[in-house]
């Protein structure tokens, strides 16, 4: 990232929220589950599946968790009703991982079991390195009790090898991997993009070759362009894997990978906590974030033209 970029990124608390708000549209479907279930069905009508994710992380007060939880398992009740192509991700920092371990537990067991009953199914989502352990010791609870809940895991990790080798032998079979977008200190997390892309396909093939469903999870290239001969070297029916992308991030690589034949997934994020998930998605893309400050200034001297001051008068125009 050039200082630029860096300068853009570290700044951006500082623009207001309907500047952010507008340019994140188009990584967010809206705010209300309504929202969400239109873009689900335009994603749906051009071939795509999609996960819902109801926005909220890092919850520290237990009604909070437990609204996030009801709200979640009405999405699922919806999903079902309206009959869209879907299914859910979830954080469990939402549902109260930081309060209490069992609280939390409890809390996506009732959502997982509710996907369960309405034949869907869960993700849980990976967040920083603070969660690795009780996420997966959490996965591992409810992959025992159920068998429509699947894991994350982030290939800039160092450990995320040996993990996908423990789980793999502990029968768990359905992950979605990807590289990876929080912070993480150097001791623990590889930060060289040809580190992280080679650790991503060393993963891929563990878990391919163990026959393992895989949310392949990459806007990379190079990393579709791997997987795609790993895919054709094995022989891969559809039914085996998936790609999965972002809303709003290169939906030409997305009519890509479909004419290619693949199945696609989008990660579909509503909610009224779209702040906090507009900023990482900017970090992460720069340009964008460029894009908010031009946005910024253009409104500035907008007013300055539209609102002349008293040194103006005189212009003619009066």
């Amino acid at each position: 990232m050039n200082l630029l970029n860096k300068f853009v990124v570290a700044t951006l608390p500082a623009v207001p929220r309907p500047i952010v708000r507008y340019f994140a549209n188009r990584y967010i479907a809206g705010e209300e589950v309504v929202d969400a279930f239109h873009v689900v069905n335009r994603l749906n009508a051009k071939g795509m599946t999609a996960t819902l994710d109801v926005l909220g992380e890092d919850i520290h007060e237990r009604e909070e968790a437990l609204g996030a939880r009801d709200n979640i398992i009405e999405v699922l009740k919806s999903i079902s009703q309206e009959r869209i192509e879907s299914n859910v991700s979830i954080k469990l920092t939402q549902l109260g991982l930081k309060l209490d371990k069992n609280f939390c537990l409890d809390n996506a067991r009732m959502i997982v079991s509710t996907a369960h009953a309405l034949e869907n199914f869960v993700r849980i989502d990976m967040e920083d390195s603070t969660c690795t352990e009780d996420t997966l010791r959490i996965y591992g609870r409810l992959g025992k009790e159920f068998d429509n809940v699947g894991i994350v895991l982030q290939a800039y990790l160092r450990r995320t090898e040996e993990d996908a080798k423990a789980l793999i032998r502990d029968g768990f079979k359905n992950f979605r991997l990807c590289k990876g977008i929080y912070v993480e200190p150097e001791a623990i997390a590889y930060k060289k993009k040809d580190e992280i892309n080679g650790n991503f396909i060393r993963v891929l093939k563990l878990m391919l070759q163990n026959k393992t469903y895989v949310g392949i999870a990459t806007h990379d290239d190079a990393l579709i362009d791997a997987a795609s001969r790993m895919i054709a070297e094995m022989h891969l029916e559809r039914s085996q894997y998936e790609f999965q992308m972002l809303l709003g991030v290169r939906s030409e690589l997305r009519a890509e990978v479909l004419r290619a034949g693949h199945r696609l997934r989008v990660y579909v994020p509503f909610g009224k906590h779209w702040y906090q998930y507009s900023l990482r998605r900017f970090k992460e893309n720069p340009q964008v974030a460029a894009y908010v400050f031009k946005a910024l200034f253009d409104r500035h001297h907008s007013k300055l033209n539209t609102h002349p001051g008293k040194n103006h008068k005189g212009d003619g125009n009066g």
